[in-house]
């Protein structure tokens, strides 16, 4: 059975998280990407993740993990060689979608750029991917996922300690903006459809980021009267067990408040829910209650009950969550070598689970897409072959 996205092709520049996420996301869904792969950068990238001191072995071993490389093509070529630029608008002809994540400018000085590709297909959807966007006073600002969070207000926000901030763990930044960037592109080629024209996607990192901060702007006509970082309310927390294991509750509806309280013995909580000045109390003798017994016995008691709760799982325990292998969110497919190699499935599955194909070779697919183009292929100097 074909993807949804079947027929569109997209011509992928992206290097860094944000844009092979989004992506992903289309490759997962049957659209034909082709990752333009240069050397340079690619030499760039294993040096800062130290995958230059590992063998060829280890390497193919190591793109094939790569689940944000899987389900596309790869075309290596090095985009900033002159007999290259021509190649590529010429793919353009018959492409949907570019997507890119340089610096503002940068494919622009290569003859690259939206008005380049533009030029050759006036349809063509163009989405770029950058921190703070194609304008404004930050456009030529460095940075990573951490500093969109900390422009956009985020990360003011992230942590317990009331006294400092602290970084999530998790890349919010590089996934939201991936995210935007797939829901935006397949606007886009919607509105491509109806009028003949694609467009230039200005997707910036810090301001997708702000969309974390909707419930607050939306509960608070004063951002500064929310509570702040580490204030939280009472009737739900992250509760340490006797046996140094963790667990979650979020009985926030006032009949979860209510069996939760009964279960735990306080049914004297039940009308101080929203009452500030307890919560400090509350949370003070809950934490007491939840360390007198290990965190399996607390589950059996809360699942009887029927109030809102969760272990606080390790990375290995939710990827072997039976929940997340049986619905085809945690997946097994096979390496180069026949090995098992234990990925993310695709977090939205239309009509199942589409075929998985493991990240092939950079310029695995140079020969198959320059033939189908009618282009000669490329000099080593211009492939890194």
């Amino acid at each position: 059975m074909k993807g949804a996205l079947d027929g569109i092709r997209v011509l992928d520049f992206s290097r860094l998280l944000p844009g092979p996420y989004c992506t992903w996301l289309l490759a997962d869904q049957g659209a034909e990407v082709i990752r333009i792969e240069n050397p340079r950068e690619l030499a760039k990238q294993e040096k800062v993740f130290g995958w230059d001191k590992l063998s060829p072995d280890e390497k193919a071993a190591q793109r094939a993990r790569d689940m944000l490389a899987r389900n596309k093509k790869s075309l290596m070529l090095d985009i900033g060689a002159a007999e290259t630029r021509d190649l590529l608008l010429d793919l353009a002809r018959t492409a949907d979608v570019v997507v890119e994540d340089y610096r503002p400018g940068v494919l622009a000085s290569l003859g690259l750029g939206h008005a380049d590709f533009a030029a050759v297909n006036p349809r063509i959807v163009y989405a770029s991917l950058t921190l703070c966007g194609q304008t404004g006073p930050y456009r030529d600002k460095p940075g990573h996922d951490p500093v969109a969070l900390a422009l956009s207000g985020v990360l003011s926000r992230t942590g317990e300690d009331p006294d400092a901030p602290g970084l999530p763990g998790v890349p919010n930044a590089d996934i939201l903006t991936g995210s935007h960037a797939a829901f935006a592109i397949l606007a886009a080629i919607r509105q491509a459809e109806r009028t003949g024209h694609g467009q230039h996607l200005d997707v910036a990192m810090a301001e997708c980021s702000m969309s974390l901060l909707a419930n607050v702007l939306s509960r608070y006509a004063n951002p500064d009267d929310a509570p702040k970082r580490g204030t939280r309310r009472a009737d739900m927390g992250l509760w340490a067990c006797a046996d140094g294991k963790w667990l979650i509750t979020t009985d926030m509806e006032p009949r979860y408040w209510a069996t939760f309280c009964e279960t735990l013995g306080r049914p004297d909580y039940i009308p101080l829910q929203l009452d500030r000045s307890r919560w400090p109390e509350i949370r003070e003798t809950l934490a007491a209650i939840f360390a007198t017994r290990p965190r399996d016995e607390w589950l059996a008691i809360l699942g009887a009950a029927g109030t809102q709760f969760a272990p606080v799982q390790d990375v290995s325990e939710a990827i072997t969550d039976p929940h997340f292998t049986e619905r085809g969110m945690v997946i097994e497919v096979t390496g180069p070598s026949g090995e098992a190699l234990r990925q993310l499935g695709p977090p939205v599955r239309i009509g199942g689970l589409p075929e998985i194909r493991t990240a092939v070779p950079p310029g695995h697919d140079n020969d198959e897409i320059l033939n189908a183009a009618g282009q000669p292929r490329p000099s080593a100097a211009t492939t890194g072959q």
